[in-house]
């Protein structure tokens, strides 16, 4: 039997760190308290081959529930993510086809083993029931809402009033979801502001299974690197499977204002320790580069280790910091497989003929390197500096 920790320090910290709201708090933290293992639920929809660390928000307090001795129920909605779930999104999701999914969800366990332990988690897909429901069974479950509750949500509203589609796949969605909740039997779910529609209906779905109704607990939802909503429809995210040099670097390219939320949610340095840090950020009196840096650190560490932190720094301080580059350059967002021609065009309204002769003077450099091709393709978080004082770094959108 596992053992369950039930200190109250770290269950507060537990229900309070990256967390928005609770629903069904008070029961949770009974339930908590009492040394009964509780089964933890979270899934995450493979719509990107890549988990990035907005959707590493729950997983990360998955863990300190896993810590703490809990059944950790992880499940990848191979069936919902064909369907698509527009809690966060302004326009229709547009349907995956299978084989997209089949693709994206390839290497989402492994992800996820970069903060929880596998082998103590029970690992799942939800084809495994959802594709197995009935037109009955399923017009069961749709008679416990109301079209009205769901054309309540704001997203929702919002469209129906622009005039917008919203399709009836739609309203399916929150049904799929709250039967994940009665087929893994869970006890909490985890997710994000945007699913409170979608994770009360399993409470709901719950009780008319006999079930207990889950608490949910709901952290917020971080911005990405351009100051959006982290997403991978619009490109501005630090992926788990980023190498360490490229994770560093994305961090240290975002806004200096995203720093506190970073620290408090993306980390688990002690929370005494970020209220200092963020206590620094407010008065100013630590130069931010050096914060963001402590961040890059702390992030890079967690998934892949001190080593790898401590050599992607290295490259940073080298690259930079060695080489004097200025703390304001100007980051240009641009495409994928962007050339430095076509960049330096876009970055220093420059004509072709003039960069061409500038490099033929050995007057470009990217990172420090002098660069005499025009075709060289650009990365995120590359500098490229003409002449002595005009300076662009590169922010990659693929969807630009």
């Amino acid at each position: 039997m596992a053992h369950i920790n039930t200190d109250l320090k770290k269950i507060d910290e537990l229900l309070s760190r990256g967390v928005e709201d609770i629903i069904g708090c008070i029961e949770l933290k009974k339930k908590l308290l009492s040394g009964e293992q509780l089964r933890i639920k979270l899934g995450i929809d493979p719509t990107s081959p890549s988990v990035h660390l907005g959707r590493a928000v729950p997983l990360l307090k998955l863990r300190d529930f896993q810590k703490l001795g809990h059944k950790i129920v992880f499940i990848v909605g191979d069936f919902t993510g064909v369907i698509g779930d527009t809690s966060d999104k302004d326009s229709e999701r547009p349907m995956l086809t299978e084989e997209t999914i089949s693709k994206n969800k390839q290497s989402y366990f492994k992800q996820v083993g970069l903060l929880i332990d596998l082998k103590q988690a029970e690992m799942t897909y939800n084809s495994a029931w959802l594709s197995k429901l009935t037109y009955k069974e399923i017009g069961e479950h749709a008679n416990m809402f109301s079209v009205a509750g769901f054309i309540a949500r704001e997203n929702i509203r919002k469209r129906l009033d622009a005039g917008k589609r919203v399709s009836l796949r739609e309203t399916l969605y929150p049904l799929m979801q709250g039967y994940d909740s009665v087929a893994v039997r869970a006890d909490v779910e985890i997710g994000g502001t945007d699913q409170r529609f979608n994770m009360l209906s399993g409470r709901t779905m719950q009780e008319h299974s006999k079930q207990k109704p889950q608490s949910i607990i709901m952290g917020p939802l971080i911005d990405g690197l351009d100051g959006r909503k982290m997403s991978s429809s619009w490109g501005n995210t630090i992926n788990l499977t980023d190498k360490p040099v490229d994770m560093y670097g994305k961090i240290m390219s975002m806004h200096d204002d995203l720093m506190s939320t970073y620290f408090e949610i993306c980390t688990r340095i002690p929370t005494q320790e970020v209220v200092e840090i963020q206590h620094s950020i407010k008065n100013k009196s630590t130069h931010p580069r050096d914060i963001k840096m402590q961040l890059a650190y702390e992030i890079v560490s967690l998934y892949h280790g001190k080593d790898s932190a401590n050599m992607a720094q290295g490259v940073f301080t080298d690259v930079f910091q060695k080489k004097k580059l200025p703390d304001d350059i100007p980051e240009i967002i641009t495409k994928n497989n962007t050339s430095l021609l076509d960049f330096c065009v876009t970055a220093f309204n420059i004509s072709k003929t003039k960069i061409r002769n500038i490099l033929k003077q050995n007057g470009i450099k990217i990172n420090g390197n002098i660069e005499t091709s025009e075709h060289k393709i650009l990365s995120s978080g590359d500098v490229v500096k003409i002449g002595k004082k005009r300076w662009a770094k590169v922010f990659i959108n693929s969807h630009y």
